[in-house]
């Protein structure tokens, strides 16, 4: 039976809270992984760890956390995403809201992509949600 969204929410946030060593409150939907939660990169990969554990899952490397679009020239041109990485980045990140991001899509802008919202939905494209 598929999880509801609800449930998935209060397990990503567990998950948080354990990975992250953060209070329960501070765990909500739009709060950023690095800038809410003090999440450094060494982080990632514990959370993503945890969260194949705690919905047997397989989280391929680099599909919750794209990696590799900051340092390719073609989708990087100075201290922005150029077209083609935006749609990069919306291609690999469908999970995230890209809306306040491509209007302004500063690299130094991307970890607020990594909100505990976007790990809820990428979570929800692995188990379905009833």
């Amino acid at each position: 039976m598929p999880m509801s969204r609800e449930e998935i929410f209060a397990r990503v946030k567990e998950t948080l809270i354990e990975a992250l060593g953060v209070d329960e409150d501070e765990v909500v939907g739009e709060a950023t992984l690095t800038g809410d939660l003090g999440a450094e990169s060494i982080d990632f990969l514990d959370v993503v760890f945890r969260l194949e554990k705690a919905f047997n899952i397989k989280v391929p490397r680099g599909e919750l956390f794209p990696e590799n679009i900051l340092t390719n020239p073609k989708f990087v041109n100075g201290k922005k995403l150029t077209a083609a990485g935006l749609a990069e980045l919306r291609k690999r990140m469908s999970h995230a809201d890209l809306t306040g991001f491509k209007d302004n899509p500063q690299v130094d802008r991307i970890a607020e992509l990594f909100t505990v919202d976007s790990i809820v939905r990428y979570v929800e494209s692995k188990v379905g949600v009833g």
